[in-house]
């Protein structure tokens, strides 16, 4: 059943996600050469507690992390540990919190330092191909319609989406209906109608679209060993533009219709 939100509902959501995307800026800042990924986790769970939240992702389906922390081939779901970052490494940092009742769910790669011409196109590429999705998260319209913005305008710049993990909705639960898969599944799709959230997400490989999961359960690789980027935001379907709920506060918070 997919889950409307009322305008009291969004009261408490739109501090959720902003505090959500106040602590992915934190931990992007604090991102550099020689940390390892447990010291970032680290520092998430303080900036979390800082904010007044909690994480939505510690003690989910027993995840024992408070952010998932995905390295170079790591797609999502990495787990935080002794691993040193590098000069050069791309991280994704998936941020989820519980805040009001709420929660926030937004995520994003970024270089460690610097990084190769490949992976940062790759970067650019799945950013915008996120936005292209949100453009075309209008009322009336369908999920679809955002899966197929997403898949044109990463296979048109010679990438590969993920077909396993998908978006979502979210709300009071972390996953809820509808599905927003990164590509067309050939499945009936939902209507888009305001109140709707969703969290749109896509996971993009330089190389292949093909991922396995190894072997501590959680952490979802490329199978060929290429480079992997994920940007998510949360959005909400209005009666016009859609709002991006996880959008920095230093840029303006509604997205045109591309």
């Amino acid at each position: 059943m997919i889950i409307l939100k009322s305008e009291r509902d969004l009261e408490a959501m739109r501090p959720a996600c902003a505090v959500a995307t106040t602590v992915l800026d934190d931990i992007a800042a604090f991102i550099q050469p020689g940390v390892t990924t447990r010291q970032v986790d680290d520092f998430a769970a303080s900036r979390i507690k800082h904010y007044g939240a909690k994480s939505a992702f510690l003690g989910y389906r027993k995840y024992p992390c408070q952010i998932c922390i995905s390295v170079n081939e790591q797609v999502v779901h990495g787990l935080a540990g002794s691993r040193v970052l590098n000069f050069g490494d791309i991280v994704s940092l998936d941020v989820g919190v519980v805040h009001n009742g709420f929660i926030g769910d937004t995520a994003r790669t970024v270089a460690v330092g610097g990084c190769s011409v490949v992976a940062q196109k790759l970067m650019d590429v799945t950013e915008r191909a996120l936005h292209e999705g949100i453009a075309k998260a209008l009322p009336g319209g369908r999920v679809v319609d955002i899966s197929r913005a997403i898949q044109g305008f990463v296979e048109e710049n010679g990438f590969s989406v993920v077909r396993e993990f998908v978006g979502h909705g979210v709300g009071r639960s972390m996953h809820e209906e509808p599905q927003v898969p990164n590509f067309v599944d050939g499945k009936s799709s939902p209507k888009l109608r305001p109140g709707m959230t969703i969290a749109i997400e896509p996971m993009v490989n330089s190389g292949l679209a093909d991922v396995k999961i190894l072997n501590d359960g959680w952490t979802v690789v490329t199978r060929d060993g290429s480079l992997s980027a994920h940007f998510e935001h949360t959005v909400l379907i209005t009666e016009s533009e859609p709002e991006i709920l996880t959008w920095s506060e230093k840029i303006p918070s509604k997205l045109k219709a591309l």
